[in-house]
């Protein structure tokens, strides 16, 4: 209310009159407030682990004194940040990479800038941001880091879909470019095509004029399942069963065999999605939900010439650098701007109730991403 009084004190009580940027005035003094109160408090919450294990045993809530802001660092306060499968891993231990200890859960989420470097040109408060890369620890209220770390997106798109952008969408949009050359009409054929990076590959394939075969696990709400892919623009739902029936001969009479497969699951419906590509078609690997190896016959190999290929988002963001990965999160806003790309199947957990966020994740058959918001 302080902060109220003092804008309409400066704008008047409706801001009128004032030309033309009263909401990024609103948003500037917002942040410069928000900065001081941070400067002021030097504390943090964060949820940490100091051992690996399940996360509901070893992640505890903790006040944490926060970093003195350098002449390259940005202070952003964390605004929402999602719990995704490699986030569970990285506490298990089981992720390729993993941070010292102590550490902070998270590499996903989006932040609003509160105070910046005397080196910091390109971001300002209010601005919104995302981490560049993993190891930032977005499961906390405030983080601050080097302003490289950070990719600036719009702070008038929605929460949700930004703090969910650095991440699925990224992996859907790279194996959708990169492994195939793929035109209007042409089909793509993907396993766990309800997870964060199955919906985001149904719509960006929408939005290139690409045909989906998306593939997924007998549930009990099968059909509640099936009506929300197509709602994002799916053409075709079938689940693992049913690859796997004479039927599918029909399937591939209104659509070309798929030229790409993408493989989040591993073992048997790996190896069905990829009896399905046409001749010299690629399969990437992007999870491996089943925690079983993918087999491929050998007749794939030597009569189709089937590819195979792997994919992992982290490396990639390292290997091509700050520049590149600007611009594929621009056109990814674009789409959200656009209308055509939305955030996955979500569910808001408070901060503090992370623990109910935490359970819900390691549910089977809970198709919507848990968010917390700070």
């Amino acid at each position: 209310m302080a902060l109220r009084r003092l804008c309409e004190r400066v704008l008047g009580p409706s801001g009128l009159g004032v030309e033309p940027d009263t909401r990024g005035f609103f948003v500037r003094l917002q942040g410069r407030a928000l900065a001081s109160s941070a400067a002021a408090r030097g504390r943090c919450e964060a949820l940490v682990y100091h051992q690996h294990g399940e996360p509901l045993r070893v992640i505890q809530l903790e006040t944490l004194k926060s970093p003195q802001l350098r002449d390259s660092d940005i202070r952003a306060q964390m605004l929402a940040a999602p719990i995704n499968p490699s986030d569970i891993n990285m506490v298990q231990g089981t992720y390729p990479i993993l941070p010292d200890l102590p550490a902070v859960g998270g590499n996903e989420g989006v932040g609003q800038v509160l105070d910046v470097g005397s080196k910091v040109t390109h971001l300002k408060p209010g601005d919104w941001v995302i981490p560049s890369d993993t190891g930032l620890g977005t499961w906390r209220t405030e983080a601050v880091g080097d302003m490289n770390g950070f990719i600036k997106v719009p702070n008038n798109i929605p929460l949700l879909c930004a703090a969910t952008l650095g991440v699925n969408p990224c992996t859907a949009y790279r194996m959708l470019c990169d492994f195939e050359t793929l035109k209007p009409g042409d089909s793509v054929i993907q396993n766990a095509a309800n997870s964060g990076v199955g919906q985001a590959a149904i719509q960006i394939a929408k939005a290139r004029g690409l045909k989906t075969i998306n593939v997924i696990r007998q549930r009990p709400d099968l059909q509640q399942l099936t009506d929300s892919l197509m709602s994002l623009g799916a053409d075709y739902v079938i689940t693992e069963e049913a690859l796997r029936k004479p039927e599918m001969k029909e399937l591939f009479k209104k659509v070309p065999r798929p030229r790409l497969a993408l493989n989040g699951v591993g073992g048997r419906s790996a190896t069905e999605i990829l009896r399905h590509l046409e001749k010299g078609g690629t399969i990437v690997t992007y999870g491996g939900m089943a925690k079983q190896p993918v087999t491929v016959p050998v007749s794939a190999l030597i009569f189709n010439n089937v590819k195979i290929r792997g994919f992992w988002v982290t490396q990639w963001k390292r290997d091509q650098g700050h520049d590149l990965l600007q611009e594929m999160i621009s056109e990814l806003c674009d789409f959200i701007q656009a209308g055509m790309l939305m955030a996955p199947v979500c569910t808001k957990i408070k901060f503090q109730d992370y623990q109910t966020a935490l359970e819900a994740a390691a549910t089977p058959f809970i198709s919507s991403k848990q968010i917390l918001i700070m």
